[in-house]
């Protein structure tokens, strides 16, 4: 996990953290959880997250700090939700909590190292295959674990066609997973 909230994460959050009238559990993905939960050396303005416990917070954290709002506005980034539903079945049992106790209100959880890196396998852009090779090389991921997650917990509830996904894993495999 990364040490630190790094400048200007930092102060957004704070701030989102300050005009949250109640307790907010964020399920954060894509590369904001790559950089900033596992030290990836690029920059993103954006945080994506695919679940807000509780649901009915969802518009009112879009109007405080989505696209356009005064906070987004202020400190040139924003969060986003994400109707990416292509991850394992059970990453809930398995999400990592990025800086416990930091803030009132909010929680920021990612995936562990394999959800997320699933996660990205049905879009599948350069992007995605970048933050997929570092994930596989700095955690040191083990093939065999990331393969079975993905036939036991996300192939059957992907929609599409299955043997594209199938090679997707398998070069991924090939290329950026180390022999054992």
């Amino acid at each position: 996990m990364s040490a630190d909230l790094a400048s200007p994460w930092r102060e957004f959050l704070e701030e989102l953290d300050a005009l949250l009238d109640e307790p907010a559990s964020l399920h954060c993905i894509g590369g904001f959880a790559v950089i900033v939960g596992y030290g990836l050396p690029r920059g993103t303005n954006d945080l994506d997250y695919r679940a807000i416990i509780p649901v009915n917070l969802m518009n009112k954290l879009q109007d405080l700090a989505g696209e356009g709002s005064a906070l987004a506005r202020k400190h040139g980034l924003r969060v986003q939700f994400t109707g990416v539903d292509c991850i394992p079945e059970s990453y809930e049992d398995r999400l990592v909590e990025l800086f416990p106790k930091r803030f009132v209100k909010l929680r920021i959880f990612i995936p562990d190292p394999y959800d997320l890196v699933l996660s990205k396998l049905t879009r599948n852009v350069r992007r995605d295959r970048e933050d997929v090779e570092f994930l596989a090389k700095s955690r040191n991921l083990d093939a065999a674990i990331l393969k079975e997650r993905y036939v036991k917990e996300m192939k059957p509830l992907l929609i599409g066609a299955e043997d594209r996904h199938d090679a997707t894993l398998a070069y991924w495999i090939d290329d950026y997973f180390s022999k054992r």
